[in-house]
């Protein structure tokens, strides 16, 4: 009998133990939950959000897309200077990249990509997003909602200001995926995105880490007044106008956002990718001496349409972004 008193007694320590450890337990994860919820809460942090968000959404959609982008910068160099040769797609340029190396080389660059996102797409959403919180106030005031225009003109100046910081990452990027195209005697080999730029500013000076930022403005212009605008002003319609899932219509805003925003950007995004490639010659000069001068001269040795060759490959690459 007493040993059965001895036994009950112990097994209600056990549980009143382990009660109190739950409780513990429980009582640490609600102050940690708290402790997380008044940080992420805090005045600096709900500013700061935006933009961790955006570069870390960014950098995600790199990493995931990267071989396409890869194969989008390969299509728009190939060819250059002439309208004949065969037409390189995105099938026949993946295979001459594996064949001439290996699967991994889709991934070329994949640090000056993730760079890029990091300061670029940080910036971008970043700001496109305190301009229109500032804007969702002023128009509660008025009692009205913000509008397709000031949508669009917080894309643009989003685009605009991000896309000049982060130039010398997107210039890293083309040079580490088009070094593959050079003679192996001309190849650099770049090893990360520092090395690369690292070497462009020893060899070519500091400005030259700006190089193609013109078109690199206007393709960012061009692809936020599309992706962010539109996305912006689709999701409004859908919502009014359908019954869908939330998810089905942010799913369908992207889809329609990735179209225009490559319809609209592709071609300033087809001079960046041939201004960035290239380096002076042995004399001092260069292929494109401008931005314009890359429009005319393409346009003539190589016809209007070349600037939206590989428009499939690139709305895989904006898409997802979108």
């Amino acid at each position: 009998m007493s040993r059965s008193n001895t036994i009950k007694q112990t097994a209600e320590s056990a549980r009143n133990k382990s009660a109190e450890v739950m409780d513990t337990a429980k009582s640490l994860g609600d102050d940690a939950a708290g402790t997380v919820h008044n940080f992420l809460h805090k005045p600096f942090m709900r500013a700061a959000l935006p933009f961790i968000n955006g570069g870390l959404s960014g950098m995600v959609a790199t990493a995931v897309i990267q071989p396409v982008d890869m194969v989008k910068v390969r299509i728009q160099l190939a060819g250059e200077g002439s309208a004949k040769g065969p037409k390189a797609t995105p099938l026949s340029v993946t295979r001459e990249i594996i064949a001439s190396g290996k699967a991994l080389d889709l991934y070329t660059g994949i640090s000056a990509g993730l760079l890029r996102q990091a300061v670029y797409t940080t910036a971008r959403l970043g700001i496109f997003d305190t301009i229109m919180g500032k804007l969702a106030v002023r128009a509660d005031a008025r009692g009205q909602t913000v509008g397709f225009g000031e949508r669009a003109g917080a894309g643009i100046a989003a685009g605009g200001l991000a896309a000049m910081i982060g130039n010398p990452a997107d210039l890293a990027l083309i040079r580490m995926q088009s070094d593959g195209l050079k003679p192996l005697a001309d190849r650099k080999n770049y090893k990360s995105v520092i090395e690369a730029l690292s070497s462009i500013r020893k060899s070519e000076g500091i400005g030259a880490l700006w190089s193609g930022a013109a078109p690199t403005v206007a393709r960012a212009m061009a692809l936020n007044f599309g992706q962010l605008a539109f996305f912006s002003e689709a999701k409004a319609q859908l919502k009014t106008r359908t019954n869908w899932s939330s998810n089905a219509q942010t799913m369908a805003a992207s889809g329609a956002a990735g179209f225009f925003a490559s319809f609209f950007s592709l071609p300033f995004d087809f001079v960046k990718t041939r201004l960035q490639k290239q380096q002076k010659a042995a004399d001092g000069t260069v292929p494109y001496k401008s931005m314009a001068d890359c429009f005319a001269k393409v346009a003539k040795q190589e016809g209007l349409l070349r600037f939206y060759r590989g428009f499939g490959t690139y709305y895989v690459r904006i898409a997802p972004h979108a």
